[in-house]
């Protein structure tokens, strides 16, 4: 089988057309990205970091990123939001999966709109679910994550 030219030509060419079809087929058929459109709402998905105790939680669309962090504040814990894009408001809720959560809104602490914090009553429980709405351009970016990221890591 390995004697014939033919038979092992077509078994080093064959994986290169698959990769370029592969390729190919997604840069002419795939999906495009669009920017925002003011009036628009859309998702945020939370990074695995938020998953584990990482200290940090980023949501992103695209190229549209918030990074978490919780900091010691002057009356106890403040979650403290960086935006890659300056932002017109912020809005977070903590809560359990099936409560009702109110959402209180975030304080600018630069002039950009970059960042942002909020005082908490105590650190989120490890089951409590962070909610947040961010406005940027005239669009809405909504999405949800895990306190995981907060907890303190076990020796």
């Amino acid at each position: 089988m390995f004697k014939n030219k033919h038979i092992i030509v077509a078994m080093l060419v064959t994986p290169v057309l698959a990769l370029l079809a592969w390729f190919g087929v997604g840069h002419f058929a795939g999906e495009k990205a669009a920017p925002a459109q003011p009036g628009q709402a859309y998702p945020l998905v939370e990074q695995s970091n938020c998953r584990w105790t990482s200290g940090a939680c980023d949501l992103r669309n695209a190229d549209f990123r918030l990074h978490l962090t919780l900091d010691s504040g002057p009356s106890g814990p403040e979650f403290e939001l960086v935006a890659s894009h300056p932002l017109e408001g912020v809005l977070v809720g903590l809560g359990n999966q099936d409560a009702q959560v109110q959402p209180q809104p975030m304080r600018p602490s630069d002039g950009q709109g970059l960042r942002w914090r909020i005082a908490l009553a105590a650190v989120p429980a490890p089951d409590e679910r962070l909610h947040l709405v961010a406005r940027a351009g005239g669009s809405s970016y909504f999405g949800e994550a895990a306190t995981t990221f907060v907890q303190p890591r076990e020796p």
